[in-house]
């Protein structure tokens, strides 16, 4: 049996493996670890794209280049690693997840150069995260891989029930990305990863600092066999940065995180499932007008997935099922409904797909299709139902609802040569809340690896979006909604290039992004009133430049142990819109300028210290309470972490805003908080 496999093998040359006493064979797609032989003897590497990664890598300096590169990432539809995906991913590390001096998901995100994070309030209370120069309807979030994308708003998009604590890797897939994950992901998507331990285990945190800040939440892992359950929570809560002009509280925040994660895992099948839920009570300031600034929003959410995959079968079979629900209820005076009454909205969104690859000498080929049907009940937004819904004293809080799907069918093909990856493939997409046929959706991702140092990417992306129920019906504060508004749609090219060599990581990319059918808003007169409807109208093209660069200052000067490393991005865009001359309410508020640097040394013994800074300018203007037309100031802010990193628990003291910079702002009328201190602790018992 053995003779008979090993003449299908070919041997892979992977550096980090030389003098270990074994070497690795790519066998019918899969990677076999041999005992007894040298790799030192083995004479080329076939790229198969498949992870190669063990534990004996130390998680520093070009090591951790090398684990990131073998990470399976969502690039494509097949499985493929990061070091043979044909589109540039872009990849946090755990590591770097641990390090950052930040309280949520969303503050992490700020320092990723091509993505902007818009907060009206700290610690995630409302975020709005758009790539590239799009917009939070824009972009697709991701859990392990399945959509909880909110239909009803992309204000609420980006909330998940896991910590930081909690998280693997988070995947930024920059540009269209509709063949991926269908009608969600117009310029891009967010993929959070949980990790799962591989012992059991217990783990517990706690933090507490500036504006009555505190949280505390534990995790419990236990591993028997093949079967590995997790199970997490957390609380957080704080009085908040800034009050109303009453004194009241009006950027306050509290909630909690539930999570549980399941695997199951042999030689056959690999099955894993999750549920979890998130919900918080936040002071949303004068978010939504000047009128009030008082208000309140409630968010709670649940999500439920259940996936699979086989190992063994020559068709890998990748199957999965969602269902995710929010409520969401908006006070625009806070506790009071007399004069404006509450908003209440309900999402159930359910999902199904399935996906399939396999492996011939021409490459791998991946096909598959998804489902997905979104239902909404509200107070405001959908069609009239004949039957109101609600409960208890309100039986008719829900006088209007919506039910749409979305169908799509996807084909694509990977060739994977040693120095060569190209991905072709194709989604078509139908949903039934409109009336258009079947979209075409192709795209083309290719790399090219020069040599040992330098590799080149390139591709072609289309997509669309599906405008959310909010667009479609919001119709109130002089806004009248269009039901009939078409998806946008996208094309995108881009070019770049990877330099990894020495200690030093760099990468550049040019892209241009051109939009139609985009959503906007134009002034007109309706009874000699002006209101402001939403139309398909507006082109817009996007042309940008991202780059960044990574010294591995252990590796580049080995005489000295307190620098460990210093990375520096910088993203720059530029926007213009074609819209006829008519007065639209769309600014263009993208983030033009955005640099991002980090240095992590190490003082003596378990001692770290790592500062970050970031600078932002933002494009367009605002106007402020006076009436007054503003444009967006830039900014910077330097943030920093001191800890003490032991092999069982980490004690750590972070400042945000170091410098107390006052009066920026990420939207107009929304000043940030200044100096936040936070201190905290992790304990982590292996048992």
């Amino acid at each position: 049996m053995y003779s008979i496999l090993f003449n299908r093998c070919e041997p892979i040359k992977f550096k980090r493996f030389q003098n270990k006493g074994y070497a690795l064979f790519s066998c019918l797609g899969k990677v076999v670890i041999v005992g007894t032989l040298s790799v030192s003897t083995l004479t080329y590497a076939k790229a198969d794209g498949i992870s190669t990664r063990t534990t004996d890598i130390d998680p520093t300096g070009d090591d951790k280049e090398v684990m990131l590169e073998d990470v399976e990432v969502t690039g494509s539809l097949a499985p493929l690693t990061l070091g043979k995906a044909a589109r540039m991913v872009t990849v946090l590390s755990r590591e770097e997840i641990q390090a950052a001096p930040v309280q949520s998901i969303n503050d992490l995100l700020k320092y990723a150069v091509g993505v902007d994070v818009r907060q009206r309030g700290a610690l995630g209370a409302q975020t709005d995260i758009g790539i590239r120069g799009g917009t939070q309807e824009q972009v697709a979030v991701l859990l392990n891989g399945i959509d909880i994308t909110d239909p009803q708003t992309g204000h609420n998009s980006v909330e998940y029930p896991v910590d930081l604590s909690e998280i693997e890797r988070i995947e930024i897939i920059e540009g269209p990305a509709s063949r991926l994950f269908g009608t969600s992901s117009l310029v891009g998507a967010i993929n959070i990863v949980t990790k799962t331990a591989d012992k059991s285990s217990l783990d517990l945190n706690t933090e507490g600092g500036s504006f009555g800040y505190f949280t505390i939440g534990g995790r419990t892992n236990i591993k028997t066999g093949n079967w590995n359950n997790q199970i997490s929570g957390s609380y957080k809560r704080s009085d908040g940065y800034n009050r109303a002009k009453s004194g009241a509280l009006n950027t306050d925040y509290e909630g909690g995180k539930a999570f549980y994660q399941g695997t199951y895992d042999d030689r056959n099948i690999n099955v894993k499932w999750h549920a979890g839920m998130s919900m918080k009570d936040f002071g949303s300031n004068s978010f939504y007008g000047a009128g009030s600034d008082t208000q309140f929003e409630h968010v709670a959410k649940v999500f439920t997935a259940l996936q699979g995959e086989t190992k063994t079968l020559w068709l890998h079979i990748k199957p999965a099922v969602y269902w995710n629900h929010t409520y969401d209820r908006f006070e625009y005076f806070r506790g009071t409904e007399e004069v404006v009454p509450f908003n209440h909205h309900r999402t159930n969104v359910f999902g199904a797909k399935a996906n399939f690859y396999f492996d011939t000498s021409l490459g791998r080929t991946a096909f598959g299709a998804d489902y997905r049907n979104e239902d909404i009940i509200s107070g405001n937004l959908g069609e009239p139902l004949d039957h109101p819904k609600g409960s208890g004293d309100d039986t008719d809080r829900y006088k209007y609802g919506l039910n749409r799907s979305d169908i799509s069918l996807h084909l694509e093909h990977n060739i994977l040569l040693r120095d060569f990856t190209l991905s072709a493939g194709f989604v078509v997409l139908k949903n039934t809340w409109n009336k258009r046929h079947f979209g075409f959706y192709p795209g083309v991702d290719a790399s090219y690896r020069l040599n040992n140092d330098l590799k080149l990417y390139a591709s072609w992306s289309t997509s669309l979006r599906t405008p959310s129920f909010t667009e479609l019906y919001y119709s109130v504060g002089g806004h009248i909604a269009n039901p009939a508004l078409n998806p946008e749609e996208l094309s995108a090219i881009e070019g770049g290039v990877k330099y990894t060599s020495n200690g030093i990581y760099g990468s550049v990319s040019v892209y241009h992004n051109r939009y139609k059918n985009m959503i906007d808003w134009i002034g007109d007169n309706v009874d000699g009133k002006h209101v402001w409807r939403s139309v398909n109208f507006t082109r817009v093209n996007t042309i940008g430049v991202e780059s960044s660069v990574r010294f591995a200052l252990q590796e580049l000067m080995p005489q000295q142990n307190v620098l460990k490393s210093l990375n520096i991005s910088y993203n720059y865009i530029n926007q213009n819109k074609h819209d006829d001359g008519l007065e639209t309410e769309s600014k263009l508020e993208y983030l033009r300028h955005k640099l991002v640097a980090e240095l992590q040394t190490h003082i003596i013994g378990n001692l770290d210290f790592d500062i970050k800074y970031r600078f932002q300018k933002r494009n367009g203007n605002f106007t402020d309470r006076d009436g007054n037309t503003r444009k967006y100031h830039p900014y910077s802010l330097l943030d920093a972490r001191l800890s003490w990193n032991a092999t069982s628990y980490t004690l750590y003291a972070q400042a945000n805003n170091l410098l107390n910079h006052k009066n920026y702002v990420d939207f107009g009328n929304l000043p940030q908080p200044g100096t936040w201190i936070v201190v905290g602790a992790k304990l982590h018992i292996n048992y």
